[in-house]
């Protein structure tokens, strides 16, 4: 029977499922609504998804019905306007006020809008001067010690590439509180070594 349907489709979306999207629903009530846009579009269009509201299952924006043609999906224009922006226009948006900062978001940058995920010093450099920015008094320095704020990690044949971590910073800016925030909530825990005593 047909009004059995909806109730065998949400329990599909039980156990592990549930449980990512209460996680995501968490995460997603700490950013502003702008910021959730932009995040669900991003992945939505990375995974070839339709966000349109009026087809749930549908995958690929080609298979809607021409009628709705007079109502472009938001994902595909709300990214195409993101994956357009320059590096300056970026780097003006998240104001990174340190060599650390804008190694990290021109990483980002590198990563999702010139899809550069691995990288090395000299191309962190280059971008920097494409995006009109002060340039590093030492590129070397500035992307170690981007790596030692865990903002990079190494990647193959000698190249970096953005951590969970630098991702996570870059999104909440130009937020400082927020990606403050991202730092304490994501710093590593101390081993604490238990020392015994040498008494008898």
């Amino acid at each position: 029977m047909e009004d059995e349907k909806p109730s065998t489709e949400f329990a599909d979306i039980q156990g592990q499922e549930l449980e990512i999207v209460t996680h995501l629903l968490k995460v997603f009530q700490g950013i502003p609504q702008a910021s959730r846009r932009r995040v669900i579009e991003t992945v939505s269009h990375f995974f070839g998804l339709d966000t349109d509201h009026g087809s749930r299952h549908t995958e690929r924006p080609d298979t809607r019905q021409p009628s709705q043609s007079d109502e472009p999906p938001p994902t595909t224009a709300g990214f195409s306007e993101d994956r357009a922006i320059s590096p300056k226009d970026f780097m003006f948006q998240k104001q990174p006020k340190t060599d650390v900062e804008k190694v990290a978001c021109l990483a980002y940058y590198l990563t999702h809008y010139r899809d550069t995920p691995h990288f090395k010093t000299l191309d962190i450099s280059k971008l920097n001067t494409e995006a009109a920015q002060v340039k590093f008094s030492n590129p070397t320095v500035a992307v170690d010690n981007a790596t030692k704020a865990r903002f990079l990690v190494p990647a193959t044949r000698g190249n970096k590439q953005i951590s969970s971590v630098g991702e996570q910073f870059v999104l909440a800016m130009p937020d400082r509180d927020r990606a403050r925030e991202v730092l304490t909530q994501n710093r590593p825990r101390k081993r604490t070594v238990r020392r015994e005593s040498s008494g008898a």
